[in-house]
């Protein structure tokens, strides 16, 4: 019962409980590194399971990322994620791994393999049989997962550096991405709902997944790596914003962040569902 009842741990389990309240928050508002990558494979997947399977794939290696991190920050190696200009490499990094992916999706439909080996030990899905395997989600996760912002920021400095021991280091990181995990599972699911509820034959779902998916992907990546380039060449666009007066984690200005989701999940995966849409209903209309 002293465990209980010792400040020292309480404290633990206060800063435990904080971080993964913050990872629901971060999971559930709009977010440039998770709702554009979520959206596309929860689309590509056509189906409320494929979409959960998504948001699970992209956050589980989104959380093992963090858990790292949140270790490295422990021993005060973790500077180098705070330092002027990583969060811009890493939109270039993803974005150049979104465009990829979005481009063999569209016009070579054939997955791209980067982590053949980390791919087999993912398990063989139905949705995998398709263009879009949704196991290409971890691969987003964890590189989209070295980005930064007010939370990580938060867990890098202040949490993880306090924890009593490097045994439980990684614990901050952990339970915030399981609280990210938890809503972008039920956000993935909704996607996949949507178009799953869509009363069309299995092979227009699949060429709308693998429109809507491609497209987004491709899109969003030649954005997210312009954005990038665009703030390492002038600093100042990354600390650009405009306040919107709503006290919501996200929604509090606008950014180049909250434009790029904009752009990305409301326009390109939005012009590209209306886009499907319609050619799947020209078709049937002939």
């Amino acid at each position: 019962m002293r465990f209980w009842y010792n400040p020292h741990h309480i404290t633990w389990l206060i800063d435990f409980a904080t971080v993964f309240l913050m990872g629901i928050v971060h999971g559930i508002t709009p977010d440039e590194h998770t709702w554009p990558i979520t959206f596309s494979y929860s689309i590509g997947s056509y189906s409320t399971r494929g979409g959960m399977r998504a948001g699970l794939y992209f956050s589980l290696a989104f959380t093992l990322q963090r858990a790292i991190a949140s270790e490295l920050a422990y021993f005060a190696l973790a500077g180098f994620l705070m330092k002027p200009g990583a969060e811009q490499i890493v939109y270039v990094i993803v974005g150049v791994v979104m465009l990829l992916s979005g481009y063999f999706i569209l016009y070579r439909h054939k997955t791209l393999h980067l982590f053949p080996w980390l791919e087999r030990l993912t398990p063989a899905l139905p949705t995998d049989r398709e263009t879009v395997p949704v196991k290409l989600a971890l691969i987003h996760g964890f590189i989209a997962g070295w980005g930064t912002g007010a939370f990580a920021t938060i867990i890098y400095t202040v949490i993880s550096p306090r924890m009593p021991s490097a045994w439980i280091a990684f614990m901050p990181g952990l339970l915030y991405g399981l609280g990210t995990l938890l809503m972008q599972i039920l956000i993935g699911a909704a996607f996949g709902r949507w178009i799953e509820r869509q009363r069309l034959e299995e092979k227009a779902k699949a060429f709308i997944g693998r429109f809507v998916a491609g497209n987004t992907l491709l899109i969003g990546g030649i954005l997210f790596a312009l954005a990038g380039i665009a703030e390492l060449l002038d600093p100042a666009l990354a600390d650009w914003a405009m306040p919107t007066g709503l006290h919501v984690y996200n929604l509090d200005s606008i950014n180049v962040a909250l434009l790029l989701i904009i752009v990305v999940v409301g326009g390109a995966g939005g012009w590209s569902i209306w886009r499907a849409m319609k050619r799947v209903h020209d078709v049937r209309e002939v």
